[in-house]
């Protein structure tokens, strides 16, 4: 399989303004490229839905990126926006993704059913929200971990009639 293209974006106020160092988005081009992932793109932005629905829509339409995964505003937070500007863009819902990382975040941490996080399609692009948290996000791209290959796939047309085999 073709590597999977991917961007980051990190959700955050204080990373934006270059008062707090960020962890989760490292983390994640970190996870990228230990599987052979290409990445496209990591910025930040406020947490501002406009700015972030820019973002995703331009990365999304581009037609470069295959998977774009977001760090941060997913809480309770009157700022945490993240989920929103998502569901404004995305056209097709991706519900079972967004359980699966707040189940595995779970056996951890009961703070996992707060992540209010989304997952959708916007033409041939998956994007994901994972909480802002390292631990939230290893717990996220655990998931990712077991579907992203085969959504990818899908997505590319590719290999449509085989479904991986369970790994229990």
């Amino acid at each position: 399989m073709e590597a999977v293209r991917i961007a980051v974006l990190t959700v955050s106020d204080g990373v934006a303004a270059g008062t707090r160092t960020d962890g989760s988005g490292p983390l994640i081009t970190a996870w990228a490229a230990d599987r052979g992932h290409r990445l496209y793109a990591h910025a930040v932005v406020r947490d501002d839905g406009e700015a972030i629905a820019a973002r995703l829509a331009e990365w999304a339409d581009g037609g470069d990126v295959d998977l774009v995964i977001t760090t941060g505003g997913t809480g309770f937070t009157a700022r945490d926006v993240t989920p929103e500007a998502t569901r404004a863009l995305v056209e097709r819902p991706a519900p079972g993704i967004a359980e699966a990382i707040r189940q595995r975040g779970a056996a951890s941490t009961p703070a996992a059913w707060l992540s209010r996080g989304v997952a959708g399609i916007r033409g041939a692009t998956l994007i994901v929200n994972l909480p802002g948290s390292t631990g939230g996000v290893r717990d996220g791209l655990a998931v990712l971990d077991d579907v992203a290959g085969h959504a990818v796939q899908l997505l590319r047309g590719i290999d449509t009639g085989r479904h991986p085999r369970s790994h229990g």
